[in-house]
């Protein structure tokens, strides 16, 4: 399988075919290695997708801190990959609010009002609180469903904005 990567230059490419219909040169992969091509729905995906998953640490800004702002801009991100996702979004993203540390649960919802990504490397992402979900779901939960085997979040264990399917979406809210 060839697989064309004119758009996401961060999978590793193979100059040895030329991808038809466009200009000469233009790199051409074959599948990606084994933890690439699991990622490869997402990658696919991300700008179409409207459901993520933000991770923070409890002590640093809670859930609870979350409903009693109402609203907040969400920084303090720094990961290439995490940036990228928070620059791509767009009003009415809707995500889940996930409590690291001792905790490790998801706990609630919050929806994206604004994305300025006029700094690339700093977009101002504006989210307003939505509400807790009626039972915390679990780290352990959530790597017990089939659903998340391949999603980012148990891959990925460090990456702070995390992409959803709808269908992990909906199992979070549910």
């Amino acid at each position: 399988m060839q697989l064309c990567l004119r758009n996401l230059g961060r999978l590793q490419a193979w100059p040895d075919r030329r991808c038809p219909g466009l200009v000469a040169g233009t790199l051409v992969c074959r599948a990606p290695p084994p933890l690439q091509a699991n990622l490869f729905p997402f990658l696919m995906h991300q700008a179409s997708m409207s459901y993520f998953l933000f991770k923070t640490e409890p002590d640093v800004y809670s859930f609870d801190d979350f409903l009693r702002d109402k609203e907040t801009v969400w920084d303090g991100v720094t990961n290439p990959t995490a940036v990228k996702y928070l620059r791509e979004m767009k009003a009415g993203t809707k995500w889940i609010f996930y409590h690291t540390g001792e905790e490790r649960a998801a706990v609630g919802t919050g929806s994206v009002v604004s994305v300025d990504a006029a700094d690339p490397k700093v977009p101002i992402v504006k989210v307003k609180a939505g509400k807790r979900l009626s039972k915390p779901k679990t780290l352990a939960a959530i790597k017990a469903e089939p659903i998340f085997a391949n999603s980012p979040l148990v891959i990925i264990g460090r990456l702070s904005v995390v992409p959803l399917t709808p269908e992990q979406w909906e199992w979070f809210v549910k």
